[in-house]
């Protein structure tokens, strides 16, 4: 099989996908024929092919996948003109403090919030497939952990946790948790201007992810 009829399988399998497409999955379009490292030459190339469209291939944590460009959502949503989902500064606190400090428990994210947390608070991440309990602590109670998901990082377009914007000083106490939610800020509305902490503490809610583009 040519480069250019093997490029044309995998673009059509990656365009009608509903989900991000693994690595593994994709070879099996060619019955093992061709290698790992030939199919990351050949998703680069597609890569290079679509660079002037408003359409980018991308790769996630679960695979690849073809999404919209940033700049092509202010255009997308006039076809769908309804107003994101908005969390709650508790949630996006919670969010923050689970992606950099995890596996965490409840009680963790109660101590460095300086306050309890709702259990629907969690429950609406959960829902949203961002976080789950990967097991439990070996103390008193048995505690859940809880982690992020690879839905968490398909949905802000990241492949791996090491992608998550650097903490100035992780090590401080006391703006330690201002750092993880505005960094949880600029993941959730990567398109807008990073917000102060201080700004971010006032606003009662923040909008959904922007991150998240129309798949095709």
């Amino acid at each position: 099989m040519n480069t250019v009829d093997a490029k044309r399988i995998l673009e059509t399998a990656l365009i009608c996908a509903p989900q991000p497409v693994p690595l593994r999955e994709l070879r099996v379009l060619f019955n093992d024929a061709l290698g790992a490292d030939t199919l990351k030459v050949l998703l680069q190339e597609l890569q290079l092919d679509w660079a002037q469209r408003g359409v980018e291939l991308v790769q996630v944590a679960s695979g690849w996948r073809f999404q919209s460009r940033p700049q092509m959502r202010e255009y997308l949503d006039r076809l769908h003109p309804e107003k994101p989902p908005r969390y709650t500064r508790a949630t996006l606190e919670t969010l923050a403090i689970m992606a950099y400090r995890q596996p965490v428990t409840r009680g963790d994210i109660e101590d460095i919030r300086g306050v309890a947390v709702n259990s629907l608070t969690i429950k609406q991440l959960e829902d949203r497939g961002w976080v789950e309990v990967i097991g439990h602590r070996d103390s008193v109670g048995r505690p859940a952990l809880f982690a992020t998901t690879r839905q968490f990082l398909d949905d802000l377009g990241l492949q791996s946790l090491d992608q998550l914007p650097v903490l100035d000083d992780p090590s401080g106490d006391t703006d330690v948790l201002a750092a993880m939610a505005a960094a949880a800020r600029g993941l959730i509305a990567p398109e807008a201007e990073p917000a102060p902490a201080d700004d971010l503490f006032r606003n009662e809610h923040v909008d959904a992810p922007a991150g998240i583009q129309e798949s095709t």
